[in-house]
């Protein structure tokens, strides 16, 4: 961190210990420039959501510093607030008031003009599509409309900051997408900082300017999604793993196709393959008695996946029992009816794909193309 720069973050070897010794976050680091979308990665349990509590002055901090938009959270916990909004895991909306009733009530407890917060609630409720819902109760809302209300109503107050604590948690994939969407849209309005935390690697490459990796309560790694991508070399497999993750990790490593920079996040594998070629990676992984179950590109254009043992074939009865990743016992009740699922999955994948479904039972290899942003990156 540079002495005399203003950060819209400045995070300071903070860290929370709770009762019983758990160290919860261990003397982080970082900080965010005004504008800037930066991602907190890692599974659950890595510290991210206990790091939001800090920066938002509902968790204090056991030690080290937390400035936000200048203020310290610690000392100068108001003014802190008034210059953020946070959405949390958990909704925090009136369900039996309208979604506009709502959005007027946050406004006035922000004390927006009357005046203003009428055009910016206009404005909110055409960017994220709430027209025809604006006057209903929240209690009929489906989960993907109450999430954009979440985030429309943080955005009235029009914050120097935006804290999103996983948004996109417990959505269907396609509910999940047009939400990842608005806030690509969200991140271009103003100066407004965004700090993101997320499971799901690919949402934060789409998003985040730069990203944090968090694992343990300690940040691991820290620079931009191409840096961190590059660091693992052009080909990378990821996958999906039903059991313990750890265990199947080690495995990985024990038959030469993990390294030490393979990582999990959650239920996922990701390794990277370097000079490996990718076939016999991909050999290995299917020798393995490995319970896979799906995978997903890390990012929306990646290239077409490799898929692991037989290629989809026209012939789908004998496509499945190429599979080597499949179960094995094919005459287990249910078997016709888990097939039949698999490739309806298979089928919607190369119909939408640009919008792979996170559930989609493929394991492949992508291959890194780098995207040009949409926005300019401003100077950290």
């Amino acid at each position: 961190m540079q002495p005399g720069v203003h950060y819209a973050l400045d995070v300071r070897q903070l860290s929370k210990t709770y009762p019983g010794d758990v160290h919860a976050v261990k003397s982080i680091d970082f900080a965010v420039a005004p504008g800037e979308v930066f991602g907190l990665l890692g599974p659950n349990g890595a510290g991210k959501s206990t790091t939001i509590g800090m920066l938002t002055t509902t968790i204090a901090p056991t030690s080290g510093s937390a400035r936000l938009a200048g203020f310290d959270v610690a000392t100068s916990p108001l003014q802190a607030r008034q210059a953020s909004s946070v959405v949390f895991q958990e909704a925090v909306v009136d369900r039996a008031l309208t979604g506009r009733r709502n959005l007027d009530t946050h406004a006035r407890l922000w004390g927006v003009p009357k005046a203003l917060a009428a055009r910016r609630i206009s404005d909110l409720v055409d960017a994220f599509g709430l027209g025809e819902l604006i006057d209903r109760p929240v209690s009929t809302y489906s989960g993907g409309q109450r999430r954009r209300l979440e985030i429309a109503r943080a955005l009235v107050s029009q914050p120097q900051v935006l804290f999103l604590d996983e948004p996109t948690v417990g959505l269907d994939p396609r509910i999940r997408y047009e939400l990842l969407d608005l806030i690509a849209g969200a991140r271009n309005d103003g100066e407004m900082t965004i700090l993101l935390t997320t499971h799901y690697l690919d949402e934060a490459e789409r998003l985040c300017d730069r990203i944090a990796i968090m694992h343990e309560g300690s940040i691991v790694a820290l620079d931009t999604p191409r840096a961190l991508l590059a660091g693992m070399g052009r080909e990378i497999v990821e996958l999906r793993v039903e059991g313990d993750v750890h265990k199947a990790l080690a495995t990985l490593r024990l038959r030469g196709v993990a390294r030490d920079d393979s990582f999990s996040v959650g239920s996922t594998l990701t390794v990277p393959l370097h000079d490996m070629p990718a076939a016999h990676a991909v050999g290995v992984i299917s020798e393995l008695d490995l319970v896979t179950t799906a995978s997903r590109p890390a990012h929306p254009g990646a290239a077409p996946p490799l898929a692991v043992g037989a290629p989809p074939a026209r012939d789908h009865r004998a496509a499945a029992h190429a599979d080597p990743l499949r179960h094995r016992d094919r005459a287990s009740p249910g078997h016709n009816l888990r097939r039949a699922r698999r490739w309806q999955r298979l089928h919607d994948l190369r119909r939408h794909r640009h919008r792979r479904p996170a559930g989609a039972d493929l394991l492949h290899v992508r291959r890194h193309r780098h995207h040009r942003r949409s926005r300019e990156r401003r100077p950290a």
